[in-house]
């Protein structure tokens, strides 16, 4: 992969909690490991953000952590030091919440929509049944949400693999407004 057809990834603390360790058979963890090295084979960025970072800090498995500094040594670490607050988000998903439980799970992920926004608008995450379904609900009335990639290197049948190696291409089913 040439360096023009490299994406920035902003990757969930769920796939880096995930990974486990490399003799560790649980198939999330494999192919969350699987995944991560994929990014790195082929030549995409990890974004980070102090939040992000304080959150693969706190739930990172080793592994993880060892790709982290493979990728920082290959200068694939995309760091964004402020990333623009999206009130209109934080005030839909605020609105959209179905009690304080829904309301603090969406705005522990808003951090993940303003990063990809900053970036490459990829989302790499465990988090589909919660997170991933509110921002597609949240995508009906904020444009800026409809083209946000979300991708789950846990389910086999969203070939995030083969997806990385085409180059993370902005497949319209695997965008918010259109899942």
């Amino acid at each position: 992969m040439t360096k023009k057809e490299s994406k920035r990834l902003v990757i969930d603390a769920s796939v880096a909690r995930s990974t486990g360790k490399a003799t560790t058979p649980h198939p999330t963890g494999q192919r969350c490991r699987t995944f991560l090295y994929a990014v790195f084979d082929c030549g995409h960025l990890l974004v980070m953000t102090p939040d992000i970072r304080d959150e693969w800090n706190k739930h990172q498995s080793g592994d993880a952590s060892q790709w982290r500094r493979m990728m920082v040594a290959k200068r694939r670490l995309y760091w964004i030091k402020e990333v623009p607050e999206y009130q209109e988000l934080w005030d839909t998903m605020d609105r959209l919440a179905r009690g304080s439980k829904q309301r603090e799970e969406m705005f522990k992920d808003i951090r993940l929509i303003e990063a990809a926004i900053a970036a490459d608008r990829r989302i790499i995450s465990l988090d589909d049944n919660t997170a991933r379904q509110y921002f597609a609900d949240a995508a009906k009335e904020l444009d800026e949400l409809k083209t946000i990639i979300w991708v789950n290197p846990d389910k086999p049948e969203e070939n995030a693999i083969a997806w990385l190696s085409a180059g993370a291409p902005d497949d319209r089913d695997r965008m918010l407004g259109f899942c």
